[in-house]
This record gives structure tokens, C-alpha cells and sequence, in this order.
């Protein structure tokens, strides 16, 4: 019985190997894809510059995002991943926006490359009342279904309980079975109460704790956005952070 036990746990452990070489080198179609993004005359040069402290192409990979993936894009604000993420999955895949999208709808939706993003959610309604702290989110329905990732980056925080549990849920119907969850956000201390100095920050336990609630299981966790000499004191937007934020970098799946 031992025997039998050891021969089926190397096996396993042979099949695990060879998943993940294969996974590794599916990514390489995706990464030279991601480099001609990067290196688009698209880009201006202050997005360009923060491409060493946000690391896409590692973060992608992390994700275990590809270029032939069904993909939503939460909240893509001025674009700067959507600058990446659109002509990488025009070809073979399907690429999404929703939430927030009006700076990329008047700036890039007509733009070469751009024809086959498509832009859902359009009658999701944020509010945020003279003297709250975060936004609500009404009509919160994606309107898509069986995508293989849902992606969000710096966003997480902007919302207030109700409104991140609905985005949760809303994730969760827009998934398929296996795909993926991708949040990161600035990191706030464990258990740290409300100041003026971390609106823009949130406790990764928290939301670990909340996106395990609406019905995903918590896969992993990179520490590519761990930066040291942030204290977690501090407004994101303070000159001593800035640009240098410590974030968490955390990735779910639906069952």
C-alpha cells in the first residue's frame, strides 16, 4: 500500500511538472504580444514610465493571463492596462470593459487596434453622497457570461461594502468554473480604522475574507508589488509614496 501510495503521489507530482512547464511556455505567444503593446506609440511617455514599478508582464503572468482568454477589464480608468490588454486578445480573444468607462470609450474606442473591445456595464451608476468616503455602485450586472478572467487594478479600495459585495457577486455570475478572479490594490494595515490617510488603501485579509464570501476560493498571492520602504502611513498620493506604493497582489478562482 505504501508502494502504491508513493507511485501515485511521484505520478502526480510528474503531471504537476509538466503542467506547469506547458503553462510556462503558453506564455510566450501572450509576452511577445504584451511587448508590442508596450513598445505601441499608443502609449505616452508617463505610462510607459511606470511600466517598471506595475510589472505587467510578470502580473499577467501571474494571473496566468493569455492572449486567447475571454476577458473583463473592471474600472480601466485613463487606460493604461487597457492599452496593453485590448490588442493582445484582438486577435484570438474577447476583451471587456465595464465600470467607469468613459475615459476609454472617448479615447481609444475608435482607435486602431481598439474595434473589438467592448464596453458592458455601461448602466452601472456610482455615487458617492457630499461627505462619504466611497462610492456606491448600483446595476451592477457585467452581461457577460463564461469569461475566463475578471481583472481589476487599484480599484478594490474606491468602493464601499454594500458596493464591493455586489462587484463581487457580479464577478462570480460573469465567470465560468475555473476562471479567475485578478485584484490588486494599495495595502492597508490589518484591521487599521478609517483616516485621513488611507481612504486609498485596504486590508488584503478583509479581501481575501470578502471575495471568499461571494463564493471563490483563494488560490495564491504574489508579492511582486511588495515594496518595503512603504509604511503604510501615508496617502498613496504623499511625494514619499507615490508611484511606490506597496500593493497586494491576489488571485481567486471560481469553482
Amino acid at each position: 500500500m505504501k508502494t502504491q501510495n508513493l507511485l501515485v503521489a511521484f505520478s502526480m507530482l510528474v503531471t504537476l511538472t509538466i503542467s506547469n512547464t506547458a503553462f510556462g511556455a503558453d506564455f510566450s505567444q501572450t509576452k511577445e504580444k504584451l511587448k508590442a503593446a508596450m513598445a505601441s506609440d499608443m502609449r505616452t511617455e508617463k505610462e510607459v514610465a511606470r511600466d517598471s514599478n506595475r510589472r505587467p508582464l510578470e502580473t499577467l503572468e501571474f494571473f496566468g493571463f493569455r492572449e486567447d482568454m475571454k476577458v473583463i477589464e473592471l474600472l480601466p480608468g485613463g487606460g493604461w492596462y487597457t492599452k496593453l490588454l485590448a490588442p493582445t486578445l484582438a486577435e484570438n480573444g474577447e476583451y471587456f470593459v465595464a465600470y467607469g468607462t468613459g475615459r476609454v470609450k472617448d479615447r481609444l474606442a475608435d482607435k486602431p487596434g481598439f474595434e473589438k473591445m467592448k464596453i458592458v456595464a455601461e448602466k452601472a451608476e456610482f455615487n458617492r453622497p457630499e461627505g462619504a468616503r466611497f462610492y456606491s455602485l448600483a446595476n451592477t450586472g457585467l452581461g457577460v457570461k463564461r469569461a475566463d478572467m475578471v481583472l481589476t487594478f487599484r480599484n478594490y479600495h474606491n468602493f464601499d461594502d454594500a458596493a464591493r459585495d455586489a462587484m463581487n457577486k457580479s464577478v462570480f455570475k460573469a465567470l465560468k468554473s475555473g476562471g479567475v478572479y485578478a485584484v490588486v490594490d494599495h495595502t492597508r494595515r490589518h484591521m487599521q480604522k478609517d483616516d485621513d490617510e488611507n481612504r486609498r488603501r485596504f486590508d488584503p485579509v478583509k479581501a481575501i475574507k470578502e471575495i471568499e464570501a461571494a463564493g471563490f476560493e483563494f488560490v495564491d498571492y504574489s508579492d511582486l508589488h511588495y515594496r518595503l520602504d512603504d509604511e503604510l502611513r501615508y496617502e498613496v498620493g504623499r511625494k514619499s509614496v507615490t508611484g511606490n506604493t506597496d500593493r497586494w497582489t491576489l488571485k481567486f478562482r471560481k469553482p
